[in-house]
């Protein structure tokens, strides 16, 4: 198997772009598989189980033609213990805004890998809090289609930029790919970083 190549299992800009920051040659192979929470699963526990998931899914289909590591991720942001996912529309990324307007909420990502011989994940967790936004913020947000094909319905890497008050935590896990978690894992696995990056 050649150690300095993974296979990235996302199909989202700002994961290709936070891997490339830190020089691992990818290609991408996006996971298609049901990102739906469980009745009673913890937040923790669904992020870990989806980010597992979807490197599974990107091994079996790759075991047999090219094996090579699978790095998958997944992310929730949680407020009042809920898990707020990808809104369908602009009312209802206008909704979570406004929930999350003046509050702190929880940023989880989790990241995983599979070596073939099993995979192995790590957590992310992050506090962020907005400050207070009006509702015609609101709808000009939504109005760029950010919020769109994002947990929580906002990009910090964006516009949402300006709400954000304060972060405590990791700045890359709230994007969607935590570095620190992401390169612990490489590095365990025997994979590098800061090669010469080979992106597909």
């Amino acid at each position: 198997m050649k150690k300095d190549f993974v296979y990235l299992a996302s199909a989202s800009p700002r994961r290709s772009e936070l891997l490339r920051q830190i020089g691992v040659p990818f290609e991408v192979r996006p996971a298609d598989i049901r990102e739906e929470q469980a009745a009673g699963e913890a937040p923790e526990a669904y992020v870990v189980r989806v980010a597992a998931a979807k490197a599974e899914a990107v091994w079996a289909a790759i075991r047999d033609a090219a094996p090579r590591p699978v790095l998958a991720a997944d992310t929730a942001v949680v407020l009042d213990g809920t898990v707020l996912g990808k809104p369908r529309d602009a009312a209802e990324a206008a909704h979570m805004l406004e929930r999350l307007s003046g509050r702190s909420h929880r940023v989880l990502t989790a990241v995983a890998l599979h070596d073939g011989a099993g995979v192995e994940a790590r957590l992310s967790a992050s506090e962020v809090r907005f400050r207070a936004t009006t509702a015609a913020e609101r709808l000009q947000y939504c109005a760029t289609g950010e919020p769109f094909d994002k947990a929580g319905g906002y990009g910090i890497q964006g516009h949402a930029a300006v709400f954000v008050e304060e972060l405590r935590g990791s700045y890359s896990g709230v994007v969607g790919l935590p570095l620190f978690e992401t390169a612990a894992l490489l590095t365990q696995h025997g994979l590098g970083f800061w090669l010469t990056a080979r992106a597909a």
